[in-house]
């Protein structure tokens, strides 16, 4: 019971984003931003598709059953449209530790403004509301893209778990771990301010 009281449904809304609390109703609007990019190819990370989605909120929700989880959909602000998802996941009550995860954004979102708000909300929140003593990040050790973003939120590296999970063609991934600690988030926070709304265009590219 403690753990589904430390997360409980929020809405955060930013300049240029808006994290809302999944919902089963999101599926179809989640594929289609998948779509874009067909990211459920790629083998490093796990973004539904047509035939996996409902799996997919099936888990999502379980894990908010328990407590572990909170997941979001993320919606554009100026087009009110589905562009992504994120989560946070992992969740420790006990020791106020968090992670944030699950997060992938259709591909002409990728490298725009969404991903940084989306980020420092998720962040605020834990920090300055949960009272989080520490939240973790975790990718793939080959998606270079993610852990470059991780590290210019100003999470630091703890390390490598090695073949830390087994995928579905048998092979095993690395995981880098990152974390952010309480004492940082003054700092990490003025690092990355909210962008403004007009920068938040497809295909536009985070400075």
């Amino acid at each position: 019971m403690q753990d589904k009281k430390w997360l409980n449904d929020v809405e955060l809304t930013g300049a240029s984003v808006t994290l809302v609390p999944l919902l089963r109703s999101h599926a179809e609007a989640l594929v289609e931003a998948a779509t874009d990019g067909e990211l459920w190819k790629l083998w490093f990370t796990g973004v539904p598709n047509a035939e996996t989605v409902h799996a997919y909120i099936d888990f999502a929700f379980s894990e908010k059953e328990f407590g572990r989880a909170l997941p979001f959909v993320v919606i554009c602000n100026s087009t009110q449209k589905i562009i992504g998802t994120t989560r946070y996941c992992n969740a420790d009550s006990k020791n106020q530790r968090v992670e944030i995860g699950h997060t992938w954004y259709a591909k002409r979102y990728q490298r725009t403004a969404a991903n940084t708000e989306c980020k420092l909300l998720l962040l605020t929140h834990a920090f300055e509301q949960l009272d989080a003593i520490a939240v973790e990040f975790r990718t793939s050790w080959y998606n270079q893209a993610s852990r470059t973003a991780i590290a210019r939120l100003g999470a630091k590296q703890d390390g490598v778990l090695r073949n830390h999970q087994k995928l579905p063609d048998g092979s095993y991934r690395d995981t880098v771990v990152f974390s952010i600690i309480n004492q940082e988030w003054p700092a990490a926070k003025k690092r990355k301010r909210p962008l403004p709304a007009a920068r938040l265009t497809p295909g536009s590219l985070e400075p």
